[in-house]
C-alpha cells in the first residue's frame, strides 16, 4: 500500500511524499485519515527549523522514533477511520473513528496502544485531543489552585485550554494576550484577560501588591518568562509550559529572584511526574482528556481547515500569525477543495 505524508525538507519548506504502508501486524490498526491537527508549539518550531536536529521526535511514541533532521515526517494529531483491525485489536472495530499520535499522512499503520476511541466527538474537534491532554497535565502540575490567583501568559489554544481547566479547578485566573481574536475566544471559556502591558498593574491591584503564587508561561515567547517573574509573590512559582526550541532565554536572576525564593519549574506532557504517579496514569489522563472533548466549547478554537494537498499553505498561515487563526487542521477529503475559515 502507498500513502502520502507531509515531509519537512528544510526550514519553512514541506512537501507531500509517498511512503510505503505495510500490512498491520498483531496489535496494530490500519487507519484512513479524516483530519490532522497542526501544533502551533513544537510543530511550528520544527517548521521553522528551530529544534536541535539530533533531538528525537518523541521517543515515547512508536510512530515518532526518528529525529528532527531533514527530511523527516512530523505531526502527532491524526483522526481517522479504522479500515483494518486484525482480530479487532483492543476491541477497536473496523469503521470506528479514532485519534492517533501519528505524523500527517492519509493512510497509516499505528499501534492500537497509541490510539484513543473518539465515539460521537466531531472528528475535526478530535484533532484538539493532544492540546486538551497537554492543558490537563499543566493543570495537574500546577497543584492545588482552589481560590488561588493564577496568571496565564499566552492565549494560544493550549493557553486558553489551560486557563479554562484552572477555572474548573477553582482558581481565580487572569490571562494576558496581545491578540484580540485570542482574547475573544478566551471569553467564550469565561476567562478574564488583559493586554500584556496592563498585566502587572492588574495583578498588583487585585493582590494588594503581594503578587500571585503561580504564573504559567505558555506564550512560546522567550522574553515572556523573565517578564513574568516580578508578578510572583514570595516563594512563588513560574511554571513553564512553553518549549522555546533552540532559541535562547535570558532571565533576570539577580537579588529579587534569590531573596524572594522564586521557583522556575517545567511542565511537559510526555510523562506523568513522580508526585502524581500514585493517582494518575497515562491511560487515566487520556480518558479524562477524551471526556473533556465533549465538555469544553472547542468549536471556538477550531478556526481553520486546509486541504491536505495544500499543506504548505497551512504551515505558512500559522508561521505568519494569520489573524483569527487559533488552531489549524488538514482535511483529507478530495483534492482541490477550497480552504475554509472554520470547521
Amino acid at each position: 500500500m502507498q500513502a502520502r505524508a507531509v515531509t519537512f525538507i528544510a526550514p519553512y519548506a514541506v512537501e507531500l511524499r509517498e511512503r510505503e504502508v505495510p500490512e498491520p501486524r498483531e496489535g496494530q490498526l490500519l487507519v484512513r485519515t479524516l483530519y490532522s491537527g497542526i501544533s502551533a508549539g513544537t510543530e511550528l518550531l520544527a517548521y521553522r527549523g528551530e529544534i536541535d536536529p539530533q533531538l528525537p521526535l518523541d521517543s515515547l511514541i512508536s510512530a515518532l522514533s526518528a529525529r528532527f533532521s531533514y527530511p523527516f515526517h512530523y505531526g502527532y494529531s491524526c483522526v481517522g477511520r479504522v479500515e483494518r483491525s486484525p482480530a479487532h485489536v483492543n476491541s477497536v472495530d473496523e469503521g470506528q473513528v479514532v485519534f492517533a499520535f501519528h505524523p500527517h499522512q492519509d493512510l497509516f499503520i499505528v499501534d492500537a496502544a497509541d490510539t484513543v476511541a473518539l465515539g460521537p466527538v466531531d472528528p475535526r474537534l478530535g484533532t484538539l485531543f493532544p492540546l486538551v491532554e497537554t492543558a490537563l497535565q499543566i493543570t495537574l502540575d500546577a497543584g492545588e489552585v482552589l481560590e488561588q490567583p493564577v496568571v496565564v501568559i499566552g492565549l494560544g489554544a493550549v493557553g486558553i485550554l489551560t486557563a479554562a481547566l484552572l477555572l474548573r479547578a477553582g482558581a481565580r485566573v487572569l490571562a494576558a494576550e496581545p491578540k484580540p481574536w485570542r482574547r475573544e475566544a478566551a471569553a467564550e471559556f469565561g476567562i478574564s484577560t488583559v493586554l500584556p502591558d496592563n498585566l502587572e498593574r492588574s495583578v498588583m491591584a487585585t493582590t494588594s501588591d503581594a503578587g500571585v503564587p503561580l504564573v504559567i508561561e505558555v506564550s512560546g515567547d522567550p522574553a515572556a518568562l523573565g517578564a513574568a517573574l516580578p508578578l510572583l509573590a514570595q516563594e512563588g512559582t513560574a511554571l513553564v509550559a512553553s518549549w522555546y526550541g533552540a532559541r535562547p532565554v535570558t532571565l533576570p536572576l539577580g537579588g529579587e529572584f534569590h531573596r524572594r525564593r522564586l521557583t522556575i519549574r517545567s511542565t511537559q506532557v510526555s510523562t506523568i511526574p513522580t508526585r502524581l504517579a500514585g493517582t494518575w496514569t497515562r491511560d487515566r489522563r487520556r480518558a479524562t482528556a477524551a471526556r473533556l472533548l465533549g465538555e469544553l466549547p472547542l468549536q471556538a478554537l477550531a478556526t481553520h481547515v486546509f486541504p491536505f494537498d495544500d499543506a504548505a499553505a497551512g504551515y505558512a498561515a500559522l508561521a505568519r500569525g494569520e489573524p483569527g487563526l487559533l488552531h489549524a487542521a488538514f482535511t483529507y477529503r478530495s483534492s482541490g477543495e477550497s480552504r475554509s475559515s472554520s470547521s
